[in-house]
């Protein structure tokens, strides 16, 4: 004896089946009614829906699409007080580019030679005073530092009078003050030579007051 009865599924659609005997056994037939049917196009349009969204996140460019979120990477990236890696700071400070010249507390001038030439001079125990060489100096060079006399009988002996004071070598060899250049042309060398020999001889440069 067959007979018709109504299957309830555990999902929320509801489907009707046709139960018959076969055998002793019970056939279930499904028959998809008009519930299966109107829940079709809810997958059609949720199709559609991604498509419609695939080309926005195209649009967004390849960090945009290569992100499940692609609005969570752009306002990511344009938060506020993050660091823009597209710019990066240029230059050095001062105290990384290079070494320190040390600048010389005197003058490049006579001035400046008869300076420095003094300061040797009172740590060397010689004595002398900034007008009795600048006189001197200018009696003798004019203040040039690579004067040479060529018609005075140290010249006529093969040892001409060189440099502002106008010192011969041997004198300058023999009263070279230690710490000053071995050039007789050296202005500060050849100051504090001749200013040794004529405190040596005459008791300070500052008793000079003609040829010596």
């Amino acid at each position: 004896m067959s007979r018709w009865t109504v299957i309830i599924p555990t999902f929320r659609s509801f489907t009707r089946g046709l139960v018959t005997g076969v055998g002793g056994a019970a056939l279930v037939i499904p028959v998809i009614g008009a519930t299966a049917a109107a829940a079709a196009p809810a997958s059609v349009h949720t199709a559609t829906a991604v498509k419609a969204v695939a080309p926005a996140v195209a649009a967004a460019g390849p960090i945009a699409a290569a992100t499940s979120d692609g609005q969570a990477s752009a306002s990511r990236d344009a938060a506020p007080g993050r660091a823009d890696r597209s710019v990066r700071p240029t230059g050095l400070t001062a105290q990384n580019t290079g070494a320190v010249t040390e600048v010389s507390p005197y003058a490049n001038n006579l001035d400046g030679w008869i300076r420095q030439s003094l300061g040797i001079m009172a740590q060397q125990g010689i004595p002398g005073t900034y007008d009795g060489i600048y006189r001197n100096v200018m009696r003798e060079s004019s203040g040039n530092p690579l004067a040479i006399n060529d018609s005075d009988s140290n010249a006529v002996a093969g040892t001409p009078s060189e440099g502002l004071l106008q010192v011969i070598q041997p004198t300058f060899a023999a009263f070279h003050v230690p710490g000053t250049s071995m050039d007789l042309y050296d202005p500060v060398a050849n100051i504090t030579a001749a200013c040794n020999y004529a405190a040596k001889t005459y008791g300070s440069i500052d008793n000079v007051h003609g040829a010596y």
